[in-house]
């Protein structure tokens, strides 16, 4: 009789199955777990990416009015170009220090132009801040007067140029402007 107990081994096929069946589910946990996580830090990290994306993909400065030119009296050149910038509809704010202004003309080089009050080199002016705080950012609302210079670069009657504005962050913004058949001393440019 005692040989009969010993080898009975129903009971312990029973109580490996579970064992098993235990480690099965522990382990689908854990795996399920990591594959969770891994989805959720991806889907994080392809928001970021879209949200990066539409910030710079989207220009957040525009003109706002005329582009003014004015001539020199006696001369037959432009000399100085007027614009008005301000924000786009929801546009984040743009600092005008860190803007660079791209000057192109048939036949010239492209010119780099940075705000004259803090850098070296070719320059553009801010002639007036439309803002109540005083400082260079332009926010919401508001419209800054830059005036850039264009004596050394020879427009004359019926030229083309183009300045393109480069905000720090976004897309740029190009105007694309011609000078009139008549060169005269203060002119709207279309």
């Amino acid at each position: 009789m005692w040989n009969k107990f010993q080898n009975n081994n129903k009971g312990f096929t029973g109580l490996e199955a579970a064992i098993v069946l235990v480690a099965f589910v522990v382990v689908a946990a854990v795996f399920s777990y990591v594959m969770l996580g891994a989805g959720f830090y991806t889907t994080q990290k392809s928001q970021e990416v879209v949200h990066t994306g539409v910030m710079q993909a989207s220009s957040s400065i525009e003109l706002a009015g005329d582009v003014v030119a004015n001539c020199t009296v006696g001369s037959d050149e432009i000399s100085n170009v007027t614009l008005f910038l301000q924000l786009t509809s929801g546009g984040s704010s743009v600092d005008i220090n860190k803007t660079l202004i791209v000057f192109t003309a048939p036949g010239q080089k492209p010119v780099d132009l940075t705000n004259n009050t803090y850098t070296s080199g070719k320059h553009f002016n801010l002639v007036e801040k439309h803002n109540g705080n005083g400082d260079h950012l332009i926010d919401r609302f508001e419209k800054f007067e830059v005036a850039v210079p264009v004596k050394d670069y020879n427009i004359q009657a019926n030229e083309r140029f183009q300045l393109e504005i480069k905000p720090p962050e976004g897309a740029s913004y190009t105007v694309h402007r011609q000078a009139p058949p008549s060169v005269s001393g203060i002119m709207i440019l279309v």
